[in-house]
């Protein structure tokens, strides 16, 4: 299975050169305000790649998809197309889980507090999970920004410790693209721009 892994587009989808492969995943924030435009150009872009599988979660930019209906949200994801949220499937037997949750900052999509209140996301995740999806990092993993700051969730990370998944592909913080190998995982963070909102890393192919 080749997986081709991207995250982080905000509305610069278009621009992409994707390499062949037989799924694709996006890690969130595929668009700028959240707008419902925004969001639909992404879903017209993305279920019409070459790809047999297509996978996306939102990320705390995409405001429409954490206030709209889940009706009105099913029937604007194509039906090629799988959309994850706190919510999981299995594609020739790997198991995939994907959550937009994100540490609370300014009041963006998705946001949960630190502690207690974010663990209940993360304890969702299965444990038998193969690749696990997030928008945001675990603390200390591909998590630093322009700023030196270490941005992860904490919680998140005792979780994948726990689970061990082959991969766990997130984005969010631009500026720490890249990929990590620790235990028995493999770290991405496949954000596409950096930190100035420039497209200029590759996308990650696993």
């Amino acid at each position: 299975m080749r997986i081709v892994a991207i995250s982080d587009t905000h509305g610069q989808h278009r621009k992409l050169k994707l390499p062949k492969g037989d799924m694709v995943i996006h890690a969130g924030d595929i668009s700028k305000r959240g707008h419902p435009v925004e969001i639909e150009d992404f879903l017209d872009w993305f279920s019409n790649l070459k790809f047999r599988h297509k996978i996306f979660i939102a990320g705390n930019h995409d405001f429409f998809l954490e206030d709209a209906h889940p009706d009105i949200i099913g029937r604007v994801v194509p039906k090629n197309v799988v959309y994850l949220n706190d919510s999981g499937v299995e594609i020739d037997g790997l198991k995939i889980w994907g959550s937009p949750i994100t540490p609370y900052f300014h009041n963006w999509a998705f946001n949960r507090e630190r502690g207690a209140e974010i663990k209940k996301h993360w304890d969702l995740i299965p444990d038998d999970t193969d690749i696990l999806i997030t928008h945001g990092p675990p603390l200390g993993i591909l998590d630093e920004t322009v700023y030196s700051k270490r941005e992860g969730c904490e919680e998140l990370l005792l979780r994948v410790y726990q689970i061990q998944p082959k991969y766990h592909i997130f984005g969010h913080i631009h500026e720490d693209y890249g990929m990590l190998a620790k235990r028995e995982t493999t770290f991405v963070n496949a954000s596409v721009l950096d930190d100035r909102y420039e497209l200029i890393n590759d996308v990650t192919i696993l």
